[in-house]
């Protein structure tokens, strides 16, 4: 697998991401895509909802589903009630811990600084750095200016332990911190919400206070009632909802993996609660598959289930589909998607407080001070089935993925170099994009071979032909051989050549991105054949 500065550089280079307000020294946490990078989003956000919510199916069984079911999508509003927080626990409970170091000004998430106890010259700290690929060897460098030791003596260096996380020690007394030069220059570790506050109205009052969503789950519950009362669908039903959220993240880091705004692919799924738990295995698995039909390697992917400790409270089960991302180190990865039993967790909460037929509170939890713990709507969120006519509260899996986390995960999966003849017939190496078709950002290009002879004008008609139903690019500059090496590079899965037989024969030829084969094809059969394959 590429490094990650090969796959960062590539991304700037071709256009796929650029750094935020870069030309003021940018943003940290946000990123901006570029013409090719928002294509390849749009691509995985549209694969993601056509396959989830329109091609599910829904008069049929689906292979391996415990039952037929529905799909639906709503949009809501990025800014909800701030009641919606407080219900939903992120208000109280949303939060990470952080450390500042006195010293060098910087401000550290607990669970992302990992350290090692050494000695050396008689002295001994726990050397710190934050959690990546370069962990280990900047340790090691913290230790040697720390020590004054230099590289011939580093062998006066003892490790006394492996690496762990900070959050793991009991006090912070003879600890490095990760850009300081002396000890004990961490704070004790406090509290950090991670919503965004802004302001509603003119006033800018305290009770004007409201929070960017940190994700898109809650508009689905909190529109149950809508989507049923509305519509006919009975449960099972899923609620679809693809957009924003964003949490100042306290070390935003490595790439696009954790930013402050980032985009979600969530599935609110609603069903009964004896069958909950066949219907958490089966999006688990589905979801799973999903990665892997699109082209993830299964070495680099994995679903693991959550241990009992891991447990959200409300939680009966979880599991994590996580991917080798090339920051990691060996062996480990990092999350791609979530898939959660939530249970009846948060339709109930925000439903407590509802009345009764004579106006008494019912399904009230009390808290310490024995005021209500949560303040719910006062709405019966509940689903009665109008063909048995039960009533229930149902339990509800949750599958949620990030479209920034996926996009990356494609383009690092994608990332490949290889030996290949240049126009001279040389060997040389290239650097491509071995996207799915699907999801290519240039599903084809067209070139003609030369600029005159009519190849211009055939070519410009085959372009504008493909051009009504794809994304595809016309280039009629530099070298046939340069012009590949281009859409290589894009991920560009085909490439289109008008050349002299072309005008005698109506002929084109086809190159295939990955295997480098060529075929000649009536132009004519050109749209038919470029679609069949860009949309298995």
């Amino acid at each position: 697998m590429a490094s990650m500065d090969q796959i960062v550089s590539l991304c700037k280079r071709r256009g796929f991401l650029f750094q935020s307000s870069e030309i003021y020294g940018g943003l940290n946490g946000f990123w901006d895509y570029g013409p090719l990078g928002i294509e390849l989003k749009r691509n995985i956000k549209e694969a993601w909802w056509q396959d989830m919510v329109l091609r599910h199916d829904d008069l049929n069984q689906q292979p391996g589903s415990p039952a037929p079911y529905s799909m639906t999508g709503i949009d809501s509003t990025l800014i909800l009630h701030p009641q919606v927080w407080k219900c939903s626990g992120h208000y109280d409970l949303f939060h990470d811990f952080m450390v500042d170091c006195r010293e060098s000004k910087k401000r550290y998430r607990l669970d992302q600084v990992v350290g090692r106890w050494g000695t050396a010259k008689g002295k001994r700290a726990f050397v710190t750095a934050q959690v990546g690929d370069e962990a280990a060897a900047q340790m090691e460098r913290q230790a040697m200016k720390f020590f004054n030791l230099r590289a011939k003596s580093l062998d006066e260096l003892t490790w006394e332990s492996d690496s762990q996380s900070l959050a793991d020690l009991s006090e912070f007394t003879e600890v490095l911190g990760p850009d300081a030069k002396n000890l004990d220059t961490l704070t004790t570790p406090r509290e950090f919400n991670l919503m965004f506050k802004t302001t509603i109205g003119a006033l800018g009052g305290e009770d004007d206070t409201a929070f960017l969503r940190p994700e898109t789950a809650q508009g689905i519950f909190v529109n149950f009632k809508n989507v049923i009362d509305s519509t006919r669908y009975r449960l099972p039903l899923g609620i679809a909802q693809m957009g924003k959220s964003f949490r100042n993240e306290i070390t935003p880091r490595n790439f696009t993996f954790r930013s402050r705004e980032f985009e979600q692919m969530e599935i609110e799924f609603f069903c009964h609660p004896q069958e909950s738990a066949d219907w958490y295995r089966y999006w688990r698995d589905r979801r799973m598959q999903w990665y892997l039909d699109l082209g993830i390697s299964s070495e680099r992917l994995r679903l693991r289930e959550h241990e009992e400790a891991e447990l959200s409270h409300y939680s009966t089960g979880t599991a994590d589909i996580e991917y080798a991302f090339p920051f990691l180190e060996p062996g480990e990865y990092g999350e791609l998607e979530g898939i959660a039993h939530r249970g009846d967790f948060d339709l109930r909460s925000h439903m407590e407080g509802k009345l009764d037929e004579k106006r008494r509170p019912l399904e009230v939890e009390l808290g310490e001070d024995g005021k209500p713990k949560w303040r719910g709507s006062g709405k019966d969120l509940s689903y009665r089935d109008e063909i048995t006519n039960e009533k229930y509260i149902p339990h509800v899996i949750e599958p949620s993925a990030g479209a920034d986390r996926a996009t990356l995960a494609f383009i690092c999966e994608a990332y490949h170099e290889d030996q290949a003849p240049d126009e001279d017939g040389k060997m040389q190496t290239r650097t491509v994009l071995r996207f799915h078709p699907r999801i290519a950002p240039i599903k084809a290009a067209v070139f003609p071979l030369v600029k005159k002879d009519g190849m211009p004008e055939m070519a410009k008609e085959i372009y504008l032909a493909l051009k009504r139903r794809f994304n595809v690019f016309y280039d009629e500059k530099a070298a046939v051989g340069r012009r590949y090496r281009r859409q290589d590079e894009a991920g560009t899965p085909y490439c289109i050549t008008v050349d002299g037989q072309s005008l005698q024969d109506q002929t084109v030829t086809i190159r295939d991105r990955d295997s480098l084969e060529q075929i000649r094809l009536p132009a004519s059969e050109v749209v038919a054949w470029i679609s069949e394959r860009v949309m298995q």
